[in-house]
């Protein structure tokens, strides 16, 4: 028998049995101690620790690595619709004490700054590219540079930018910019309200576009809030925020390997559950038999956002072969979803990494962002204190790698760990399947 045949048999005889599951770590109180004399306990597993990285900033978003290694973070300063935002680099990190030596003052005078990235072209350029509510700016880069040497940005791209404002509702003021190991950049931007037919085509997308913001197109719609958003092999993870209006329990917060071309239903179509229903008053032509299942889900109202994943062979069990997602936490305290940071991995319950930001109806923080260091450590965002944490396995020392501004690309493909709805599944080879499901095999018995 060749071994297509045989990884096929091996295929469906994995299909009938039942699945594993990875248990829910057991969580520890860590008491955690700001330089003010604050101090509170955040739930960890035993065997992680956590360390208030950089404090003293405000409503700090997204991460992202110069080519020197150098963290650099957007800071939308509060939750208003203002100009006051600002871009941080984050220096002089020390893998030991697990902090950073300072905080300094790169940009400021912008507006609702969400995400920054950087890029090297084809001669070797680098660039800074920075998204704010109404524009995508870039400007040249220089290693080292500590304040913007190119003074002159170029605006590559425009945005509604009538903010909390507009007539039928603003909402949705941040913009998230990921590029594609394809040479591509993508830029999400929100709907302009909680439930409405959209009067912008750009409104409720993921835009692919150049690097130079030529061959802008829609790349998918219908996400109400695509904020969290990453290129890993070859596919684009978005994070996406349901609706407001169906409940306190439903629609689910949404995770996609986002298709070429695919609409993800809103506003006619959500997801509870994992499955797509169709919404009781905007009717969609055709309905909703169309509208692809999300990856993975998270509890209604949790607000998912910032992710990173870890498929390092000697990443800690607890995250290994997994997304580590920040849920932000609803706005509404009393329903008490999200305010914690979960390991999801597709067709897996959730499991808790970090929780005990709501404590009996008091906020101590609400996780954004997560930037994984090395296999043992990421960095989170906490936009309510304007914190920037650590969180790292006990007995290591993280470590900053200067490398090209380009996409990780991990060895494991996540959407191939698991047939994917909402993306296509690149073509292993028969002797991948043999191998690997014979080890499925013999691992559940």
């Amino acid at each position: 028998m060749n071994s297509c045949k045989m990884s096929k048999i091996l295929f469906l005889l994995a299909m009938i049995l039942p699945i594993p599951t990875i248990a829910q770590p057991k969580l520890v109180p860590n008491k955690v101690t700001l330089k003010s004399g604050k101090s509170f306990n955040l739930s960890l597993p035993e065997d992680f620790e956590i360390i208030p990285a950089a404090e003293g900033l405000k409503r700090i978003r997204f991460f992202a690595k110069s080519p020197n290694g150098r963290i650099f973070v957007a800071d939308m300063y509060n939750l208003a619709d203002n100009k006051r935002g600002t871009v941080y680099i984050l220096d002089g990190f020390d893998g030991k004490t697990g902090k950073f030596a300072s905080v300094k003052t790169y940009l400021t005078g912008l507006h609702n700054p969400n995400s920054v990235q950087f890029y090297r072209d084809a001669d070797g350029q680098d660039w800074m590219y920075i998204a704010e509510t109404g524009k995508l700016t870039r400007r040249k880069f220089k290693v080292g540079e500590e304040k913007p040497s190119d003074t002159n940005p170029q605006t590559i791209a425009t945005f509604p930018d009538y903010g909390l404002s507009y007539k039928y509702g603003g909402w949705h003021l941040t913009r998230t910019i990921a590029f594609g190991t394809n040479g591509k950049m993508y830029v999400s931007v929100g709907s302009s309200c909680n439930s409405c037919v959209e009067k912008e085509e750009v409104r409720a997308t993921i835009l692919e576009m150049d690097p130079d913001g030529s061959g802008q197109r829609v790349f998918a719609k219908g996400l109400r809030n695509a904020v969290g958003l990453r290129w890993f092999g070859k596919f684009l993870f978005a994070t996406n925020q349901g609706s407001d209006h169906l409940g306190l329990q439903r629609p689910d917060e949404t995770f996609y390997a986002v298709k070429d071309g695919a609409d993800y239903g809103w506003p006619y179509c959500h997801s509870s559950n994992g499955k797509i229903f169709a919404d009781p008053k905007i009717k969609r032509p055709g309905g909703c038999a169309e509208v692809a299942t999300p990856y993975a889900f998270f509890p209604a109202r949790s607000s998912a956002l910032g992710f990173d994943y870890f498929d390092d062979a000697d990443s800690p069990a607890t995250i290994k072969d997994a997304f580590v997602v920040s849920l932000h936490g609803s706005t509404n305290k009393a329903i008490g979803h999200g305010y914690k940071i979960v390991a999801m991995r597709k067709g897996q319950p959730l499991q808790d990494l970090i929780t005990g930001f709501l404590q009996a109806g008091k906020v101590v923080g609400r996780p954004c962002d997560v930037f994984k260091l090395d296999a043992n450590s990421f960095l989170f965002t906490d936009d309510y204190s304007g914190i920037v944490y650590l969180v790292r396995k006990k007995g290591t020392t993280a470590a900053i790698k200067e490398e090209p501004p380009m996409p990780d690309q991990p060895s494991l493909d996540p959407v191939n760990a698991a047939a994917n709805a909402s993306g296509p599944v690149s073509t292993r080879s028969c002797l991948s399947f043999l191998v690997f499901f014979a080890v499925l095999l013999i691992s559940r018995h």
